[in-house]
């Protein structure tokens, strides 16, 4: 492999395909003692999953809305 003029290098498909690696897929790139390490950037919480369920507590969605409005 080589990097090009603009500093790009291209993964392998089969180490791509044996890692899962697919295209658009968001990489760290960290240094080591011994040269890179490049792994796929883990992925935060959605923020669907963090609200999920706080409205099966009881009450309504009015209700919900009135308490987080007079805070």
């Amino acid at each position: 492999m080589r990097i090009s003029e603009r500093g790009q290098i291209t993964i392998p498909k089969a180490l791509r395909d044996r890692v899962g690696m697919n295209h658009n897929v968001e990489v760290e790139i960290t240094a080591v003692p011994d040269g890179l390490l490049i792994r796929k950037r883990t992925v935060g919480e959605h923020p669907v999953d963090a609200v999920h369920g706080t409205l099966g507590q009881g009450g309504s969605t009015d209700d919900y809305l009135e308490d987080i409005r007079s805070r």
